[in-house]
């Protein structure tokens, strides 16, 4: 039997060079950072149990600490996750509506980082 490879996770980056997830990210404390960071190394090895679609072909992550962590990410064909943003409950709409118009941007483009879109 093979072994399951674990999913790449990679960041959005547009045509400036900024990072909306890596922007939010940056602002994290030591603390939550380090937790998103693992919360992201689950989610690549399989473990979805707090994946929300919210629909446009963005998924949501919720962690359940502090004032309600999320991760934005889209889904390139079965290996690629990318990380649109970041941000919390409080903001959750906007960021929401954010990253599906970052996810629909990307979607238009023909190639992302070497990534053909199927």
């Amino acid at each position: 039997m093979q072994p399951l490879l674990p999913l790449e996770i990679i960041e959005y980056v547009d045509s400036s060079g900024a990072s909306p997830f890596g922007l939010w990210f940056d602002d994290l404390d030591a603390v939550v950072a380090a937790r998103v960071t693992t919360a992201l190394a689950r989610l690549a090895v399989g473990n979805w149990s707090h994946v929300k679609n919210v629909g446009e072909g963005v998924q949501e992550l919720r962690l359940g600490f502090g004032p309600g962590y999320r991760v934005y990410f889209g889904i390139q064909g079965r290996r690629v996750v990318i990380l649109l943003g970041g941000g919390t409950k409080r903001r959750q709409q906007a960021d929401i509506e954010r990253a599906r118009r970052t996810w629909q941007h990307l979607r238009r483009r023909d190639d992302v980082g070497g990534i053909r879109w199927h």
